[in-house]
């Protein structure tokens, strides 16, 4: 289970926190391992985790890849960062783990997976968006780093990141095949002595409507001519597309950027951003056009095939206070209407709610962590706890204030559709839950078996007090 918390982790703010460590420190790729003696190349002085100096050799050679004992401090100290005990954590097992990273890479290269340079770039336009708005510009960020621009900074993350992705990838490609069928999940349940059962903490359903104020026509007006503004001094009078994003972007992630965003057909940007890209030549500005997050128009700074680089400027239309004012009375009718046995909460939910993804359903609430529609409160999202918590079955919460994705209010009423108290797990109720289990235990059994065909067939080499360690996996090849 822990190789599986790992699959495709990665987060902007330890990146941020431990990537001065990682520069210093970059995997050196071996081109024949069995001949080069590379512990000797790349011994350096480093700072340990207990403050001391001493000489930074290798723990490991996994394939095409180092793993320096400096490495193995610095993923000491981003367990910490995370509020991970560490208290039985040793070095064996962060050199155990930091091989298996090393051997999903090596295997992703062989196996010709690819990762595409637009896809490390976006990625790496996220870390530096988000560097930037820890440290206030980019000067700034390549003055921490000690770094002399921006050309040679992203190029030495661009071969962190790709190692990152690729180990993804690989993780991903080993599990994405496996599948569970209802005998196996029973067999699995079956299988785990009734002392030894999971407990479940109590859980609810929940279901809600939510009304959202409209936007006057007039203010989407002038959103519209303000694009229109800037698209012609563009065109017409050649200024910057990148300053005027810095300076009237909406889209914090990427203002600071100039807007620059890299994409290829299959990432996650919505419909109408993605035809507007792939639509344009390079140099060209698209007109206005909405998406739900406001208004944009885009240009194309470079085509690669199926990948583009594009650069936008989001405006974000806001509302007024006589449509907030309507709408929180229109809700505040719903709620009474409801209460007065009028309608039901799930009629009233397909008659007015605007949120579209659970207006069919009556409102309720789909769980994103398991698919499912409960929520079991020790594990759900604490502003969510606090307004259901108190709320008895079939009652209707007061009026709550809540804000969208860009910021805009709305407002919704929330019910408890369904309790289910703390319990012992049971196989018809908690079938979806048992399935994820049987899932995750099949999956790990799958990787624990590429691992240890991967790990006979790969150069690998462990060295000094690494190898009186105690793997779980066969990496001394005893």
């Amino acid at each position: 289970m822990t190789i599986l918390r790992y699959i495709n982790n990665f987060s902007p703010i330890l990146f941020f926190t431990l990537l001065a460590g990682s520069l210093q420190a970059q995997e050196v790729i071996v081109t024949d391992s069995t001949s080069i003696d590379i512990e000797s190349d790349i011994k350096t002085e480093i700072q340990d985790r207990t403050g001391k100096f001493k000489v930074d050799g290798v723990a490991a050679v996994v394939g095409d890849y180092v793993v320096l004992e400096s490495d193995i401090d610095k993923m000491y100290l981003e367990l910490q960062s995370q509020g991970v005990s560490t208290a039985d954590v040793t070095n064996c097992n962060l050199a155990g783990r930091l091989m298996e990273d090393k051997l999903y890479a090596h295997h992703a290269v062989q196996d010709s997976i690819i990762v595409p340079d637009a896809e490390i770039n976006a990625r790496i336009d996220q870390q530096l968006a988000y560097m930037v708005q820890q440290v206030g510009s980019l000067e700034k960020v390549l003055e921490f780093y000690k770094r002399e621009d921006e050309a040679e900074f992203r190029s030495e993350l661009f071969e962190i990141v790709k190692q990152n992705e690729l180990a993804s990838k690989m993780q991903m490609q080993i599990v994405e095949g496996v599948e569970i069928t209802p005998e196996e999940v029973r067999a699995f349940f079956t299988s785990i002595p009734e002392e030894e059962r999971p407990v479940f903490g109590d859980e609810v359903e929940i279901a809600q409507i939510v009304v959202k104020p409209e936007i006057p026509q007039q203010e989407k007006d002038e959103i519209i001519a303000r694009l229109n503004e800037m698209r012609a001094d563009v065109l017409e009078n050649g200024a910057s597309f990148a300053t005027k994003a810095v300076l009237y972007s909406d889209d914090t992630s990427s203002r600071s950027s100039g807007g620059k965003v890299s994409l290829s057909r299959n990432d996650p940007f919505v419909k109408e951003f993605k035809d507007a890209a792939f639509s344009l030549q390079e140099g060209e500005v698209s007109k206005p056009f909405s998406t739900i997050y406001g208004y944009h128009i885009l240009t194309v700074d470079k085509i690669r095939g199926q990948q583009v680089d594009v650069r936008h400027i989001l405006l974000i239309p806001d509302v007024s206070e006589e449509t907030k004012q309507k709408a929180l009375e229109e809700i505040q009718k719903v709620r009474e209407r409801i209460n007065n046995k009028e309608i039901t909460f799930a009629e009233a939910a397909k008659e007015v709610s605007d949120e579209a993804e659970t207006r069919e359903s009556g409102g309720k609430l789909i769980n994103p962590t398991t698919g499912d529609t409960r929520f079991e409160l020790t594990k759900i999202d604490p502003l969510l706890y606090e307004q259901v918590v108190s709320l008895e079955k079939g009652q209707v919460s007061n009026v709550l204030t809540d804000q969208d994705n860009t910021g805009r209010p709305f407002y919704k009423i929330i019910t408890v559709i369904n309790r289910y108290p703390e319990h012992e797990a049971n196989y018809a109720q908690d079938y979806n839950k048992i399935r994820e289990l049987a899932l995750r235990d099949k999956q790990l059994k799958a990787i624990e078996k590429w691992q240890k065909e991967k790990i006979s067939e790969t150069y690998v080499r462990v060295n000094g007090q690494y190898r009186d360690c105690e793997y779980t996996s066969n990496w001394l090849k005893k």
